[in-house]
């Protein structure tokens, strides 16, 4: 997570510097920060009058830093830090200890089980393009889900109107709201969106053009409540997984490849509440619910104003699962080491970012995992957690990509024999095997776990990613102590969307 890198700068500038980046002479600039010389030539990088003010900086000295910590608007870019986290006394933001300084935010507390309210479910539209261990709709496990979300349905570029993933994908909408005639309550909704459609492309900038323009969202609101009443979707759930931010040091760039841009902060709950009126006047029977995903790191998230948000929608569904992958190996404030993707701890953290901005614990639902992130590892010789990897862990049968692992694939290769070890601080199960294979996951007791912790913070849900990862064991273990009838899974054979006499679920 970006998070780490303001840790790293803000001990960095704390003491001397040992690391070349943030040495500077009379002829190397800072890479960061101001430069202060000293008498004997050498220099050190940092922020503030002490470094950047006049008679002491010697090069780079417009440099600001992310937050004020008392030195005064003419050294920093903003008095405070987005989402309320700390400002460090050398002007960084972050949620760590040596940031806040025993400043943390109270947690809600609660006994009971407030997240027996929802248990949502995320329907991969595209899995039947699996090679194996697909599952139709019919095949969905009944009882165990309040709402099912499909995903996911996108956004035309130059028409702002609805357009699925595909013809294969467009033909299972009806198919998954006929569920409905056979668990009583139960809501499906469509998930708009996705990490793809952020990809480089010409749907890169899609979500932050439609909400700059209120003429492509009439186009928007009028494609999507059609589609809604055509399918029989119950709710919208808006899946922009973007990052924009309005601090660009040069050493954390804004990370432009998601297509992200500064004024999306202030243009998405606007487009939230045209969208929340939209669905209101719809017309349809039952009042359309609305959701948002958000991410679990602090580098991300603040691009979303929570607090703007939270009124207009009726929950926010936050990711709290891919905190680590391969991709760590790409930021030199994390690096190659295998690091699990759910850690309950990392959760934690997260959660109090909701907590600093007074979020309604019972409008918040905590993401799952129905899978794991896996790693190859550099050495046999240590594959614990916090080992070094190379690579992502090999492809699995049937999801065929490197560096993850259905929940189904996994219980194969533990019955196979893999060595599982329980880390109970984070919550999750570590995996190894064929000498240097490493995947983190959780089954039904790391499950029973954050259940337990999402019931003692007062959450009203939680969300999986996604159905069809698992073969219907993991969500039995999550639903164990659900009250809730629970259903067999039915034979399709004996399922007619079309018919109202849908009574024998089968086996």
């Amino acid at each position: 997570m970006k998070l780490f890198r303001f840790l790293l700068a803000g001990l960095l500038f704390a003491a001397p510097i040992v690391c070349e980046e943030y040495h500077c002479t009379k002829d190397t600039k800072c890479e960061s920060g101001c430069c202060r010389l000293e008498p004997d030539g050498t220099g050190n990088c940092g922020l503030g009058p002490t470094f950047c003010g006049q008679g002491n900086c010697t090069s780079t000295c417009d440099e600001k830093s992310e937050c004020d910590p008392g030195w005064g608007s003419k050294w920093s870019t903003a008095e405070k830090c987005p989402l309320n986290v700390c400002c460090s006394e050398y002007g960084f933001c972050g949620t760590t200890p040596d940031f806040c300084q025993g400043n943390v935010p109270t947690s809600p507390s609660c006994s009971g089980s407030s997240a027996d309210a929802r248990t949502i479910g995320y329907y991969e539209g595209w899995n039947l393009e699996r090679n194996c261990q697909t599952m139709t709709p019919e095949k969905i496990p009944l009882g165990y889900y309040t709402h099912i979300n499909f995903a996911f349905v996108l956004i035309d570029p130059d028409t702002f109107t609805l357009s699925a993933m595909g013809a294969d994908v467009a033909a299972l909408y009806t198919r998954v709201t006929a569920l409905k005639a056979l668990q009583p309550g139960l809501k499906v909704w469509i998930s708009i969106g996705g990490w793809a459609m952020n990809d480089p492309g010409p749907s890169r900038t899609t979500f932050s053009d439609l909400a700059a323009s209120k003429d492509a969202q009439e186009n928007f609101f009028n494609s999507l409540v059609t589609f809604m009443r055509a399918n029989n979707f119950d709710g919208v759930d808006i899946d922009w997984q973007k990052i924009i931010t309005d601090v660009d040091f040069r050493e954390y760039p804004v990370a432009d490849d998601r297509g992200g841009k500064t004024e999306d902060k202030e243009n998405f709950p606007k487009f939230l509440q045209n969208l929340r009126h939209a669905l209101d006047q719809s017309g349809m029977p039952e009042r359309p619910g609305l959701s948002i995903t958000i991410p679990s790191s602090y580098w991300y998230m603040r691009g979303f104003d929570i607090v703007e948000i939270d009124p207009i929608i009726d929950f926010f569904n936050i990711m709290t699962y891919d905190i680590h992958g391969t991709w760590d190996s790409a930021d030199n404030s994390i690096g190659a080491i295998a690091q699990a993707h759910t850690n309950l701890t990392e959760i934690d953290l997260a959660m109090q970012l909701l907590w600093r901005n007074h979020i309604d614990p019972a409008r918040v639902v905590l993401g799952l995992g129905f899978y794991g992130r896996s790693f190859t590892m550099k050495s046999p010789s240590c594959v614990s957690a916090g080992c070094p990897f190379k690579g992502g862990g090999k492809a699995g049968p049937c999801t065929n990509t490197k560096g993850i692992l259905s929940a189904t694939e996994i219980r194969q290769v533990v019955a196979d024999g893999a060595t599982v070890t329980l880390d109970s601080a984070a919550a999750v199960k570590i995996i190894t095997w064929d000498d240097d294979q490493w995947v983190s996951y959780d089954d039904g007791e790391t499950m029973k776990t954050k259940i337990q912790y999402a019931n003692s913070h007062c959450l009203g849900g939680t969300m999986a990613w996604a159905i069809d990862l698992d073969d219907g064991t993991t969500i039995e273990e999550l639903g164990a102590d659900l009250n809730r009838p629970k259903f067999p899974t039915f034979d399709p054979d004996l399922f007619d969307p079309n018919s109202d006499n849908n009574t024998d679920l089968g086996t």
